[in-house]
């Protein structure tokens, strides 16, 4: 049976990839969705977020903006140059989004500054749980993970629907408007470039995968390509519950615990 993959169709048609991926993502569409309709979203978008959570979201959700490029370079030290043509696709991929990444950091901390966060803020932030285990899974999927497996939960996954939730922030001008005008385009920034660019990005990621692992991998890999896109889904809710619960209490239960991570680690081996 025929397993490898070339994709002849357009980048964004589902229905040029492979019969299982389009079942993994019809599968996770679900907790996809859950974080697309969260209020954080719908609040940030009308400008009606309040200042705790805004901050709380920012702060909690920059260990994962910072290190997002070496869960990257940590999945491009898994390939050798011409090894196959998943393997030399997904290094020239990595290695643009890479550049690219790294300069959104800069980005994110305009728009913290909006808020009234500063880097110190950013860089000695608490950590809590419910937020810095986004940034944990994405270091341990990079880490322990076969490439594919891991590109699925960061490239595909955490970017493209970052790029979605930015497209809907975006969708009205109400957030932007709120902010002083001279202020606007650098506070805005970050958000702006994901709406754009990530509409390709997760794509592309998709591509990668599917090439790497061809039209019929193990039904064990399968499953552990599903696992890791629903846990960084979950991983995104979760984080944005926690951003939310500063609204209410002005501060979080610092009950750090092992928990959260260990259950990344039995979505992967379940497999």
């Amino acid at each position: 049976m025929q397993n490898e993959f070339r994709r002849t169709g357009d980048l964004k048609d589902i229905a040029s990839y492979p019969a299982w991926v389009q079942r993994v993502v019809r599968e996770t569409r679900r907790e996809k969705e859950r974080v697309l309709d969260h209020e954080l979203f719908s609040l940030m978008r009308d400008a009606r977020l309040p200042l705790p959570a805004m901050q709380r979201f920012l702060i909690g959700t920059w260990p994962t903006i910072e290190r997002f490029p070496r869960f990257m370079a940590m999945n491009l030290k898994k390939i050798t140059h011409g090894d196959s043509v998943g393997e030399n696709m997904a290094r020239r991929y990595l290695v643009q989004n890479i550049r690219v990444e790294q300069k959104h950091a800069d980005h994110w901390i305009e728009w913290a500054a909006s808020a009234g966060v500063t880097l110190q803020d950013l860089q000695h932030g608490e950590e809590v749980e419910g937020m810095s285990a986004l940034a944990h899974w994405c270091w341990y999927v990079s880490d322990h993970a076969p490439l594919a497996v891991a590109m699925a939960a960061t490239n595909y996954a955490i970017e493209g629907l970052t790029g979605e939730w930015s497209c809907f922030v975006c969708s009205k001008d109400t957030y932007f408007e709120s902010l002083p005008a001279d202020i606007r385009g650098p506070a805005t920034r970050w958000l702006r470039l994901h709406a754009e660019y990530d509409d390709t990005h997760p794509w592309e990621a998709l591509d990668c995968i599917a090439t790497l692992l061809g039209h019929h991998p193990s039904t064990a890999m399968i499953e552990q390509v599903r696992r890791a896109i629903r846990a960084s889904y979950v991983y995104m809710e979760m984080a944005a519950d926690h951003a939310m619960l500063a609204a209410m209490h002005g501060s979080f239960d610092e009950t750090a615990s092992n928990s959260t991570i260990l259950g990344a680690a039995d979505l992967l081996d379940a497999a």
